[in-house]
């Protein structure tokens, strides 16, 4: 076929010429194999130039060096029988092959993307943080080959953002020599098992992690759970986050706490003086409710979609004020892309020394209340 010739040849010409930048392969044929794109770049090794293929799978990336003659060959196998659009980035222009649906083949020539070179150092793969262990099958996220199971692979990518988020977060406490962590509302417990995964057996940090899950059969299962795995230090407890008594706490963590259970766990982290409190809401009801059928002057309000979006806004934002002023900074962000779940905002506080000007965050709160026509949020009401 002509045109595959033709990029065969530019991709030769450009690599003999020192203008190769690098080649994509996208719109995969098959997606049954999970394998999303291939991105080809040049690297150096022990004085070798060598095309480096990063496969990106839904689950994993994997990466393998061939030659030029090598790259050749396999490029003829992987265009069109494997994906449908590759395109060949060089510093005079870049080159796009492609085929439809039926099998034509049509080409497209435009100015380069690029006007320098990427460096040739052999990349680091980026780390993750949640190693391949007994916990993760048992939950059912990878295979008995040790492969993360497809429909679990969002899940694992929230597991290592997690631990990388409270890996971030850690470092801005003091940890004693016994860190006391609470997991309040861990479900069948995919992040604690991580955590605990990661804090005692990589990083060798001697912690006790407590998940209360109101659910006994997950309580069960998860107690189970940790035995099987030899994670001594680790234990669930089938309550409710308002009956538990939280004390000699060091790490509060509340992810998904539905409505006000969000703001119990809160206020149990406040008043037990948690050096570290990090949480996910999750429905945000109660200020819903209050303001049900009062008329809004802001304009925004007037839809449904805004006026929920406000309203989570609004919740979350009282909730980091009344934080602040028990002394903590605050923070809230995208917890993972929205892709992943809607549920994905986090809001953390850190215990601070500096004084707080409780005058001035009780005059932001009344502000905020008065515009929305909000008597009282919840936290407020427990807190004091």
């Amino acid at each position: 076929m002509k045109e595959q010739s033709s990029f065969l040849e530019k991709l030769t010409k450009s690599f003999e010429s020192n203008n190769f930048v690098k080649i994509t392969l996208s719109k995969p044929a098959f997606k049954s194999d999970g394998l999303l794109n291939i991105y080809i770049r040049l690297i150096e090794i022990k004085g070798e130039m060598l095309f480096s293929f990063t496969y990106h799978y839904k689950t994993n990336d994997q990466v393998k060096n061939y030659n030029l003659e090598e790259t050749k060959g396999l490029l003829t196998e992987l265009v069109n029988n494997k994906f449908k659009v590759a395109t060949l980035f060089t510093l005079q222009e870049d080159f796009t092959l492609q085929f439809s649906k039926k099998g034509k083949v049509s080409t497209r020539i435009s100015a380069p993307s690029f006007e320098q070179k990427p460096p040739k150092s052999h990349d680091k793969p980026k780390e993750r943080r949640a190693k391949l262990g007994q916990y993760l099958a048992l939950l059912g996220v990878i295979d008995e080959q040790g492969n993360v199971v497809p429909k679990m692979a969002d899940k694992f990518k929230q597991i290592n953002k997690y631990l990388e988020i409270i890996e971030a977060q850690l470092k801005h406490i003091e940890l004693k020599d016994r860190v006391n962590i609470v997991d309040m509302g861990s479900g069948k417990g995919y992040l604690t098992f991580a955590l605990y995964d990661y804090l005692v057996n990589q990083k060798k940090i001697k912690a006790y992690i407590t998940g209360i899950e109101l659910r006994k059969e997950l309580v069960d299962f998860c107690n189970k759970t940790a035995k099987q795995c030899g994670f001594e230090n680790l234990c669930f407890k089938s309550r409710s986050i308002q009956d538990f008594n939280a004390e000699n706490l060091d790490v509060l963590i509340a992810l998904h706490a539905c409505d006000t259970a969000t703001d119990d766990a809160i206020s149990k982290g406040i008043n037990a003086g948690a050096k570290l409190i990090v949480t996910a809401p999750c429905c945000h009801k109660q200020i819903r409710q209050q303001v049900k059928g009062k008329e809004q002057e802001s304009p925004i309000l007037k839809y449904g979609i805004f006026k929920e979006r406000q309203y989570e806004m609004i919740t979350d934002t009282i909730r980091a004020l009344i934080m602040e002023k028990h002394q903590y900074n605050t923070n809230i962000f995208e917890f993972i892309s929205n892709e992943h779940t809607r549920k994905n905002i986090m809001l953390i506080g850190i215990k601070s020394n500096k004084k707080p000007d409780t005058e001035g965050i009780n005059t932001k709160i009344s502000e905020l209340k008065d515009s929305f026509g909000i008597e009282q949020h919840y936290l407020e009401q427990i807190e004091q």
